[in-house]
Order: C-alpha cells, then structure tokens, then sequence
C-alpha cells in the first residue's frame, strides 16, 4: 500500500492506495485519508485506511465460475476429459479401503499443519489406542479427532452447512482446542504469514464469516447438478480456505469438508498427501490470486490416480 497525493488547486488531498491483481486484471483500491495533511496526521490515519482498503477488496471479491470466468472452451473440454480420467466410484472401497484411507489421510492433514506425529504412530494410535512417546497430547486427541471426522462424514448426508462446518470442526478438535466447533468472534482476524514473515493470506473480516459461508452454500446448491463433482468439491474447499472462519484448524476443516462433497456425489475421498504440500500450497494461491480452479483439479486427479492404482493392484 502506498499514498497518493492529489493536488487541486492549492490544496492537496491524501489516500492510501493499493492494487490488487485478479486474473489478467488490475483493480485500484483507495481510502480518502485527508487534505494538507502532515506526516504525522497521515501516520495516525493509516492504520484504519488499511483496514477500510482491506475491507473494500474482501468485499469486491466473488465465487469464482471456474467455467464461465476462468477457462476458455477448449480448456474447459480439456479440464472435463482430465476429470474423466480420476473417475471412480465410492463402491470401489471396502472397509479396508477405508481404514487405509483413513489412517493415511488423518497422518497427511494432520502433518501438512505441522504434526510430528509419524505414520507408523498414526496407526497405532487409531488401532491400538497407543500414546507414542515424546508426543504432545493435543497432537494424539488430533489424531483421534480427525478419523473420527472421516468416519462421521460417511454416515452425514448433509452436503454443505453452517451446522456442518461447525460439527467438523467440533469433532476434529473437540479435545485439544477450547473454541471446538465455533467460528471467529468479531475482532478475531486471522492474517497467514510465510517463513520470511511476509502475509500470503488474510481471512475474512471476522464480522463477515458467516455471511461469506452463506453465500458460498447459496452458490454450491444453485450448482451442484451443474458442475461435475471435482469441480464442485475444489471450489467449495478453496472458497472456504479464503474465509478462513475458524481461529485454527482451517485447512483440516477445508480438506474434510472437500471430501464431503465427493462422498455426496458417489466419489471416493481424495487425500492430499503431505509430500505434495508444495503443489497444494500453489494451487490455493493461484485460485485466490488469479481465479484459477485448475492446479486444485489437476492435483485432486493426480492423488485420484494413486487410490485407482492402489485398488487395480489388488
């Protein structure tokens, strides 16, 4: 952000300015700060003009249509052929399928947000109730925590809810944090920074939480006979990492709550294994910066192929 100055006739007239790129578009956003001001008077007013801009640009931003919007037709060809390629059918999985799935999935969501829980204490911990040596408890509750979650999402039949984002949570962190299933209270903002201290992510206003979660279960019920399920479940996951609603626990709720959309729509959970953190890391990026749904897709597909290859071999 920076400060722009105006000069009409003699008078000069400040703003603080900043420019948000979307797509191929360029977009200017401005807070009025004064006029014939002093260094010190816009040093004291630039603080809430951050907030203002900050507020203009999460309320400027919409759902991405990963059709209409983003992909040109031949892409969108191209992106239904490379969904072709990941079907599989939840029938496929027996039950155990499923306890591989969820011991592989509750280690690598778990790790992605900093576990140092390993896979062989993963199993044991969810086998044998076993509580590993050197290991934090809040990270074994959290182990416990998000199998349990997988497990209710097999037997919900809700797609998508405030009551639902709330129970994934709940579940998930029911014995390690105390706001279990609460979304942000007002004031409670949640700014996401990089190993150099530098912010790649700034969730909703809190007071915009619910509001925000709103419109995208407006938007995935006005589409989800429209859209193929992989479409669907990558939009909805993405859209909710943008809203960030909860204090911590965001990216598990969203991983979670990605496989609920398929499992509604007779798909297989997918799991984004941990040595791919990079890959998902990107593609949050680029839907967020750019509207770009497709690394999401291309990486759903990509883990899609390592469960198809895994049941083939069988």
């Amino acid at each position: 952000m920076h400060i722009e100055v105006r000069t009409e006739g003699k008078k000069k007239k400040y703003y603080l300015t900043h420019t948000v790129r979307t797509g191929k578009k360029f977009r200017k956003f401005r807070a009025y700060l004064g006029t014939d001001l002093s260094k010190e008077d816009i040093n004291k007013k630039r603080k809430l003009a951050e907030q203002i801009i900050l507020d203009k640009i999460e309320k400027s931003k919409e759902i991405h249509d990963p059709y209409n919007t983003v992909l040109s037709s031949g892409e969108l060809t191209e992106l239904k052929s490379l969904e072709a390629k990941g079907t599989i059918k939840i029938k496929h999985l027996n039950e155990t399928d499923w306890q591989n799935f969820t011991e592989a999935f509750t280690y690598d969501t778990n790790a992605i947000e900093g576990s140092t829980i390993t896979e062989d204490e993963v199993v044991n911990i969810l086998e044998k109730c076993a509580k590993p040596k050197n290991r934090e408890e809040w990270e074994i509750t959290e182990t416990h925590g998000v199998a349990e979650a997988v497990q209710y999402l097999r037997k919900t039949k809700i797609h998508i809810s405030l009551e639902l984002i709330k129970e994934i949570h709940r579940i998930s962190f029911k014995g390690s944090k105390g706001f279990a299933g609460q979304f942000r209270k007002k004031g409670e903002e949640v700014v996401v920074v990089n190993a150099y201290r530098e912010i790649v992510h700034r969730g909703t206003p809190s007071t915009e939480v619910t509001k925000k979660l709103k419109e995208l279960i407006i938007w995935y019920e006005k589409n989800k006979n429209k859209y193929t399920p992989i479409v669907l479940a990558a939009v909805v996951h993405n859209r909710f990492e943008i809203v960030h609603p909860f204090a911590d626990g965001n990216g598990r709720v969203g991983r979670l709550l990605l496989n609920n959309i398929l499992l509604k729509h007779n798909k297989p959970p997918v799991n984004i294994e941990f040595e791919n953190r990079s890959d998902y890391y990107l593609a949050l990026r680029e839907y967020q910066n750019n509207g770009n749904i497709r690394p999401t897709i291309e990486l759903i597909i990509k883990q899609y192929k390592r469960l198809k290859d895994a049941i083939s071999k069988k």
